[in-house]
């Protein structure tokens, strides 16, 4: 039902922009870009972050039901596991997830949805983000809302708006891979997989965006939760860097921090979340990020923190970005290598 009445919605503002500039506008995402929620994400992420799923700690059964709840999504929304897979899993085996450094997890799975490109569907835009979190620890519940429920449940809302493009006629030109990463707490262990054993060929892969911590607001933003931290976009392409501040500019209007972009920031947030296993394979990545507050890592992060109105605005602009390097004819240039 809600994907006809968008699609209503599409119809009329498509036959008003007709009139006036229909080849300039009718591939815009801005109609798309509205379904992007604050009233679905919190849906979302008040059973993503919930105590019945335990924590979600990588391979757990916690971890597992949030990865069932994911799934059950996308099959809601008609949005299939990729071509060349078997399911909406990738499988990786404890001894992956230990070898490194042991720390007795078990066998656990990415989890992947898949938009067929129109035009260009051998090539790749990845949209990620890590959907476990730390578990329970005495006894007590790390539900993770910012960290990661809050880019969790942006990647939903995002594959739907991008469902919503395909069925009104104007799905991504190139393939879209939605893809929830495991053990991102443990050492980028599920986004390394996939660099490691990728579905679709990393040189067919032309970015990814990825999303980690986007619901709350850190202290150097106290008085206002309308930015968003980017961090990569310029590091391997001039293209990226350029789309991201279009997108912004025309859509979505926040404010840009690029304050831990600088490669000498002690934090070096730059390597810490799952874009960085596809940048180090020279595919250009960009990383939202709210940055850190009090709750990061403590029980404390929990659902009434989080602020869903910064969380939507977050998860448009990041359509937008994913949106435009879709559908543009060229593929970024890698030229900062």
């Amino acid at each position: 039902m809600r994907i006809i009445l968008y699609l209503i919605a599409y119809l009329g503002w498509s036959l008003c922009v007709e009139s006036q500039t229909p080849k300039k506008q009718v591939n815009s995402p801005a109609p798309f870009l509205k379904s992007i929620t604050a009233n679905d994400l919190k849906t979302y992420l008040t059973v993503v972050a919930s105590d019945e799923m335990q924590g979600r700690e990588t391979g757990s059964a916690g971890q597992k039901k949030a990865g069932n709840y994911l799934i059950a999504h996308y099959q809601h929304n008609h949005i299939p596991f990729p071509s060349g897979a078997n399911s909406y899993y990738q499988a990786i085996p404890a001894s992956y997830l230990n070898a490194k450094r042991n720390e007795n997890l078990p066998d656990s799975e990415n989890i992947w949805a898949f938009i067929k490109g129109s035009e260009k569907p051998d090539e790749i835009v990845v949209v990620s983000a890590h959907y476990d979190h730390v578990g329970i620890k005495n006894g007590e519940v790390y539900n993770g809302a910012d960290d990661d429920g809050s880019g969790t449940v942006a990647l939903l809302e995002i594959a739907q708006a991008f469902e919503l493009a395909k069925e009104a006629g104007h799905g991504p030109k190139r393939s879209i891979l939605f893809l929830h990463v495991t053990g991102e707490e443990h050492g980028l262990h599920g986004s390394r997989f996939y660099s490691e054993n990728p579905l679709f060929p990393l040189a067919n892969t032309v970015a990814d965006v990825n999303i980690d911590m986007i619901g709350r607001r850190d202290e150097k933003h106290a008085n206002s939760n309308d930015y968003i931290y980017l961090i990569g976009s310029d590091y391997l392409s001039s293209d990226l860097y350029a789309i991201c501040e279009k997108a912004n500019k025309d859509f979505v209007h926040t404010n840009i921090d690029y304050t831990f972009n600088d490669k000498n920031d002690p934090n070096r947030f730059y390597y810490r979340s799952d874009h960085y296993n596809f940048a180090k394979n020279n595919i250009p990545s960009v990383f939202l990020f709210n940055g850190v507050h009090a709750d990061y890592h403590q029980a404390s992060d929990e659902v009434d923190k989080i602020e869903f109105d910064a969380l939507a605005k977050r998860a448009q602009l990041a359509f937008a970005i994913a949106w435009e390097i879709a559908n543009r004819e060229e593929k970024l240039k890698v030229d900062k290598i």
